[in-house]
């Protein structure tokens, strides 16, 4: 391949990887041409790219990035998933299609240049909780000493505004109120 044709092939993946730098590296060999086709328009609707990589034009291609350390896991055909709101939510998508399609191989993913080797580097990945769900969970324990405060202010409170409440309709219906 000419030295133009390669130049032109890396300007393409740095283009159409983008702002990304988290990505999931699989392989597609070995899957019929249906399959791949079901696979790729499946991660699609999830807003999730497949790209086929040249593994040693990809490592050019992003030498000192955070998508660097994905070159030490390409070998043989391989491809790139990306997309989707983070690379957690890929790796879920791509988990979940292993079930239907079990000859996907899973090669490594990269978190914020954090390299996920192999499969089970994948599959620990999918677990992660993404952005949104981490923001969540730091605000849910963030408020929740202060509800603790609020129901243990408000509780006393609560309770004696019963009793004014009872105290008032007592003396509505004319009763007398017995002395403590």
């Amino acid at each position: 391949m000419s030295k133009p044709v390669k130049e032109m092939m890396i300007r393409e993946y740095r283009d159409l990887l983008g702002d990304n730098e988290n990505a999931i590296a699989i392989g597609l060999r070995g899957i019929e041409s249906n399959d791949t086709n079901a696979i790729r328009s499946g991660l699609a609707k999830k807003e999730i790219r497949v790209t086929i990589v040249r593994n040693k034009l990809f490592g050019q291609a992003f030498a000192d990035t955070n998508l660097e350390p994905l070159s030490s896991v390409l070998r043989g055909s391989s491809a790139l998933a990306y997309g989707a709101e983070s690379v957690v939510d890929v790796a879920r998508e791509i988990v979940a299609m292993l079930k239907k399609f079990p000859d996907i191989e899973l090669k490594g993913a990269v978190l914020d240049g954090m390299l996920f080797e192999g499969d089970a580097g994948v599959k620990a990945l999918s677990k992660f909780p993404t952005r949104e769900e981490a923001i969540a969970k730091d605000v849910t324990l963030i408020l929740s000493p202060g509800r603790k405060l609020v129901g243990a202010v408000k509780g006393p409170g609560s309770n004696l505004a019963g009793i004014i409440k009872a105290i008032e309709e007592k003396l509505e219906k004319g009763e007398a109120i017995a002395k403590a």
